[in-house]
């Protein structure tokens, strides 16, 4: 079957997720369907299960493979840990942290939002403040997205649980890390993050389709007394195949268990320091370049910066979407669009998943073109030199080539 737009050449897939597929995901997944109940699958989901933690850097987590979306994996941590009415404090700064409080409030819980600027971070401050008032434990969770998508914006994940750990405050911490885990440093237990989720198509580089949850032990405890109604979404279903040996309550999505397992082995290969490292040099080599085009980070302070997405805002006489809409006409680059308050101020470059330094520099040299076509006063290279300078100088060999 044709390809619904033809262009020719390869695609230059640069939004924050879905991203590039490696190949060897591709040809793990390209296989016929399987029988999920044959004792093939469950030693599969096993290997799988003991490799997820891995990424969480957890010892102590169960993680749930569902087959969802990171929106559904968002329902699956709340409904979960807790009660309707239950208090939340959930921080605004961007669309998916404000995507993920709508759906908080319309499950029923009560949501105390805490709102920040976009392109700013969670407002520990204010944080505090509530830990400090609330004597009588009503707060019942904290709920953070760890790297805002629509604005490049990071969050100090060891600070929050730094300020639940001051208070003795017994709030569950549930982390949105979609567009972060693979990518960026992501310590579960170590920041005594409670419930962490990610979504396939973000850094593991797969096909949307798996939400996947990693629940600490707390959490566990707490599906014990939790009265949100769940049953797609329900762990104890999960709970009961992994005692079962069969480990799973339905039936799961078997070319995306195979292509997890060859998404889990690059990385592993690689190294996850090694990965995270790489995602540093992409998002520094990407706001360099930015640097040089003259134009700002939507990020506000450096503290803040995303490795896996720069926001690019862009001068008032220009329309970003115009930006999005001609790389993808003229190019055959994907860029992200700015999303609600900021739409048509910021595009967003992602630079996440598997992904190296001379596919950054293509997209640079096209966003360079793309902002000469609209009228931007951009100097053709002058972003991809700054860019290319410090990837020169910063990039080591492949460790497999040496």
């Amino acid at each position: 079957m044709a390809d619904y737009v033809y262009g020719p050449g390869r695609g230059h897939l640069f939004v924050p997720g879905p991203v590039n597929i490696p190949d060897q995901v591709i040809r793990a997944m390209s296989r016929q369907n399987e029988d999920y109940r044959s004792p093939a699958i469950p030693a599969l989901t096993k290997t799988l299960i003991e490799d997820v933690k891995k990424i969480f850097k957890t010892t102590t987590g169960t993680p749930f493979l569902i087959p969802t979306t990171g929106t559904g994996a968002w329902e699956s941590a709340l409904t979960n840990t807790l009660s309707p009415g239950d208090r939340i404090v959930s921080f605004l700064i961007g669309q998916f942290s404000l995507l993920w409080i709508d759906q908080q409030q319309r499950l029923g819980f009560n949501v105390d939002v805490v709102e920040s600027d976009w392109g700013r971070g969670a407002d520990l401050a204010v944080l505090e403040q509530k830990l400090r008032a609330d004597a009588a434990h009503t707060i019942k969770a904290v709920c953070i997205v760890h790297n805002e998508t629509a604005t490049g914006v990071t969050n100090d994940l060891a600070a929050v649980r730094r300020l639940l750990d001051e208070h003795r405050h017994p709030a569950l911490l549930l982390v949105d890390g979609v567009s972060s885990i693979c990518a960026l440093d992501f310590r579960m237990d170590e920041w005594g993050v409670d419930v962490a989720l990610t979504g396939s198509q973000k850094a593991l580089s797969l096909p949307t389709g798996l939400g996947i949850v990693c629940a600490g032990p707390r959490a566990l405890e707490a599906t014990k007394t939790a009265r949100s109604v769940r049953v797609f979404f329900d762990w104890n279903d999960y709970l009961r195949s992994y005692k079962l040996g069969t480990y799973w309550p339905y039936t799961p999505s078997i070319q995306l268990l195979y292509g997890l397992r060859a998404a889990l082995d690059l990385l592993f290969e690689e190294g996850l320091d090694n990965v995270f490292k790489r995602h540093n040099r992409l998002g520094t080599a990407t706001r360099m370049a930015v640097q040089a085009w003259g134009l700002k980070n939507c990020t506000q302070k450096e503290e803040w910066f995303s490795d896996t997405v720069t926001a690019v805002v862009v001068p008032p006489y220009i329309d970003s979407g115009e930006i999005v809409r001609h790389a993808w006409k003229r190019y055959n680059l994907s860029l992200g669009l700015g999303l609600n308050k900021i739409a048509g101020k910021v595009f967003r470059i992602g630079h996440l998943g598997n992904l190296n330094e001379l596919q950054l520099l293509g997209c640079l040299s096209g966003v360079e073109m793309v902002l000469k076509d609209v009228g931007y006063p951009v100097k053709l290279g002058s972003g991809v030199a700054a860019a290319a300078a410090y990837l020169s100088n910063s990039t080591p060999f492949i460790p497999s080539r040496i």
